[in-house]
């Protein structure tokens, strides 16, 4: 776990706190962005282990971002974690279309977030 880089993309002020909150305790270093191009410039920029990444972004959606990352060579084995208000019935699919890894749908514990996060980190 230690120096384990995870970027969060989430548009959401106090999800973003809590969730950077808890990542920082459980020792990773955090990356964050509040829309999808700046999201998308960091993972480029930083090479994150992970990324959280919200679909209901400002400027870049949470899917075009994914996409975007899962066909940059450098980028594509990263895995990519969807988070979501909505429980849209095709998510399963769009995870599939677009590449993601996992999905969590807000709200959330942060400890299960933790435990995703760990399982695709295989800590």
């Amino acid at each position: 776990m230690a120096g384990k880089r995870i970027l969060i993309v989430d548009d959401e002020p106090d999800i973003l706190r809590v969730v950077v909150f808890r990542m920082k305790k459980a020792g990773y270093e955090v990356i964050t962005a509040e829309d999808g191009k700046t999201g998308l410039e960091r993972a480029s920029r930083e090479v994150p282990d992970i990324i959280l990444l919200d679909l209901r972004l400002p400027i870049m959606d949470g899917f075009e971002v994914c996409r975007r990352i899962k066909i940059d060579e450098r980028l594509k084995t990263i895995p990519v974690i969807f988070l979501s208000a909505s429980i849209s019935e095709d998510i399963e699919s769009k995870i599939k279309e677009y590449g993601a890894d996992g999905y969590m749908r807000k709200p959330f514990e942060p400890e299960e977030l933790l435990e995703k996060i760990k399982l695709h980190l295989k800590e």
